[in-house]
């Protein structure tokens, strides 16, 4: 098969590295790809946000299987445009893919099925949204009702934080995202992903996580994509599992059929876990990044297989092959992320760094610049390990950190913390 993958993240080069395991794979294409990515995979410029840019690459390249990678190419419907066109592809249509790019959206699909989750208020105007924060006090959640990369999510533990929230994001800090505003209950408890695949009816779990979303050791400072993960969640029981999918998952994929919008992709349940039960906490519509690279890990050639069975409809007869082992990935970030952060310093002792099925980095934001490889995003380096047990892999993690020579970068040095 000839596969393309759209995105050029840590988690497009973890699929990348997956798929490249599996005999199915013939040729693989990248789009945009980054420096890592180009070692395995051919890398090609195109406007990923262009669903008629797609379409005629993947005819010119003659592809026959096109996955999905990022959020924004979903909800710009590219998946609708490539289904139109005749091309298989892995990724929900623009209207399903809502569950991501409305928070409220997500919200009234849930009161809509009974999915337990947070109570919640909608905004379209700061000075509503300011006095329910008042009536409400803290601790509360605001959020950016549409796609913000992962941080129009604000954690007040104090009204004042609130009603800072509130102005920031209808001042324009998030664009769009931000011109309506989803203010929630705070949850109590700890937070884990959950990953299903869905073909529009049935629905096969796929694997737990826990992310690092704030970026420092202790989970202290602000909100960022996500500075490390580690799989299994030892918190997401095989019950709360169960209670998930039965409460939360199975409802919301059979509301979203029953509105004719059936959801055919990857489904990433954020859930909240207090007294042995979990409520939602949002959906995303791809693979968390980095989430997306732990379960890679884990999973190896057969994510070929059952992304092809989730786009082709024949999940119900699918199951996933676990190792019974832990897979934990520690995210390096330019100095100054999630704020300003400078692009351009080399990355040097790469190379000398095992690349197997138990040790692999996996490149987020690289380019590769006169032989090279050189910073060119906030997060940058997703350093990945498998073990027997949680702390060998985070000792097999640290161990590659550690011998990587790039002064202009950090780490959080405690990812796995939770569960060890």
């Amino acid at each position: 098969m000839n596969i393309l993958i759209l995105g050029g993240g840590g988690r497009e080069h973890a699929l990348a590295w997956a798929i490249r395991q599996n005999p199915k794979c013939d040729r693989l294409i990248v789009a945009p790809g980054n420096a890592g990515i180009a070692l395995l995979a051919e890398c090609a410029a195109l406007d990923v946000l262009d669903p008629a840019a797609v379409v005629a690459f993947c005819e010119a390249e003659a592809v026959d299987f096109v996955v999905i990678g990022p959020e924004a190419p979903l909800a710009a419907g590219v998946a609708d445009a490539l289904a139109a066109a005749g091309v298989l592809a892995f990724g929900p249509s623009a209207a399903a893919a809502r569950l991501e790019a409305s928070k409220a959206f997500t919200k009234e699909i849930c009161d809509a099925c009974g999915a337990p989750t947070a109570a919640w208020a909608r905004f379209d105007a700061a000075e509503p949204a300011r006095a329910y924060i008042r009536e409400k006090g803290a601790p509360i959640v605001v959020k950016a009702d549409g796609l913000a990369a992962g941080k129009g999510v604000i954690v007040a533990m104090t009204e004042a934080e609130a009603l800072d929230a509130v102005d920031e994001m209808f001042g324009g800090a998030f664009g769009a995202a931000g011109a309506e505003v989803v203010i929630e209950e705070f949850m109590a408890g700890e937070e884990a992903s959950f990953f299903v695949l869905c073909d529009g009816t049935s629905v096969l779990p796929v694997g737990t996580a826990q992310d690092h979303k704030r970026v420092g050791d202790g989970d202290t400072g602000p909100n960022t994509g996500g500075m490390g993960a580690y799989s299994p969640a030892p918190v997401l029981t095989d019950a709360i599992a169960r209670q998930a999918l039965e409460d939360i998952v199975k409802p919301t994929v059979a509301e979203m059929a029953r509105r004719g919008t059936p959801y055919c992709g990857v489904l990433y349940a954020g859930l909240m876990i207090e007294g042995g039960r979990a409520r939602l906490v949002e959906y995303n519509v791809r693979f968390g990044d980095p989430e997306c690279q732990v379960l890679m890990m884990r999973l190896g050639a057969q994510a070929l297989d059952l992304l092809l069975a989730c786009a082709e409809g024949r999940l119900a007869g699918a199951g996933v092959n676990w190792a019974d082992d832990h897979a934990l990935t520690v995210v390096m970030a330019a100095q100054g992320y999630p704020g300003d952060y400078a692009r351009g310093s080399v990355i040097r002792g790469l190379d000398a760094l095992p690349a197997d099925s138990a040790n692999m980095v996996f490149h987020a934001g690289t380019a590769a610049r006169d032989g090279q490889v050189v910073a060119n995003g906030g997060r940058v380096l997703n350093v990945t390990a498998r073990g027997a047990t949680l702390a060998e892999a985070q000792a097999r993690a640290y161990a590659m950190v550690d011998r990587i020579d790039w002064p202009e970068g950090f780490c959080r040095r405690d990812i796995g913390w939770r569960a060890l």
